[in-house]
């Protein structure tokens, strides 16, 4: 798969916020086509949208997170699955968790073309607050949402749907060893979301693969204004020691 990433309507946070829901079609597409020469394997387009969006304001909930109405992301979910993209809610969940707000987009996480990405940097404890610390999660929280999209999955009798872990610490993810991989109704990818120099990625992407949970793929975030220099579709690919399953372009 090969993202788009961001908020629509927001440039700020990503790409995909830079146009509207047409022109990122065509941006998505266009993407993918660049990876098709360089492996034997499909390639989909997608969009990564940013559903819950950490913020620097507790809210009337307090939660430190703003949660997009799902009737507002239905357009953009119906025009990706016309135009067979694929598309990953990400969660920024602030002070909330992650099923609380995975929750609130079941009807979203119901479709076929659907899956759930979680940003443990946004997750805060108590008394935390977003760019002053960098937050983190416990894996039994992880695990919860993972057994309850998958049987969300297995009951809806619908396809096997993707569960994507941001991480650029290791520390993000408290006992990472304990992440449940083996549900067949998902396919697990921890996200790299390094940015910076080639040598700052990859010492990035080193240290995430240290004592790596079984059964789990990989995703690969290029950051088009902070990385120095952007990958190519070919150097990405080339990272190693596995090939990114999951490029997104932030």
């Amino acid at each position: 798969m090969v993202a788009l990433y961001g908020h629509p309507g927001t440039a700020a946070l990503g790409v995909l916020g830079e146009q509207g829901i047409e022109q990122s079609v065509v941006r998505a597409q266009r993407l993918a086509e660049e990876y098709r020469p360089l492996t034997p394997d499909p390639v989909v387009p997608a969009f990564e949208i940013i559903t819950t969006v950490a913020s620097s304001t507790a809210g009337a909930d307090g939660d430190y997170s703003n949660e997009t109405k799902v009737a507002d992301l239905v357009p953009w979910v119906d025009a990706a699955a016309a135009a067979g993209i694929y598309v990953v809610l990400d969660l920024q969940p602030g002070r909330s968790d992650f099923l609380s707000q995975a929750r609130l987009y079941t009807d979203l996480l119901a479709r076929p073309n659907v899956g759930l990405a979680l940003d443990p940097e946004w997750r805060l404890g108590p008394g935390q607050r977003h760019r002053v610390q960098v937050g983190s999660v416990d894996v039994a929280e992880i695990n919860q949402v993972s057994g309850w999209l998958a049987d969300l999955t297995r009951d809806r009798g619908l396809p096997q749907k993707l569960l994507m872990i941001h991480q650029f610490r290791t520390a993000m993810v408290r006992d990472r060893a304990g992440l449940v991989t083996d549900r067949d109704e998902l396919s697990v990818v921890v996200h790299a979301d390094g940015f910076g120099t080639s040598a700052e990625k990859m010492e990035t992407w080193t240290v995430l693969h240290e004592a790596a949970p079984p059964g789990i793929t990989w995703g690969w975030k290029n950051f088009v204004d902070e990385d120095e220099p952007v990958y190519t579709p070919a150097q990405t690919l080339a990272v190693g020691p596995t090939t990114p399953v999951f490029v997104s372009y932030q």
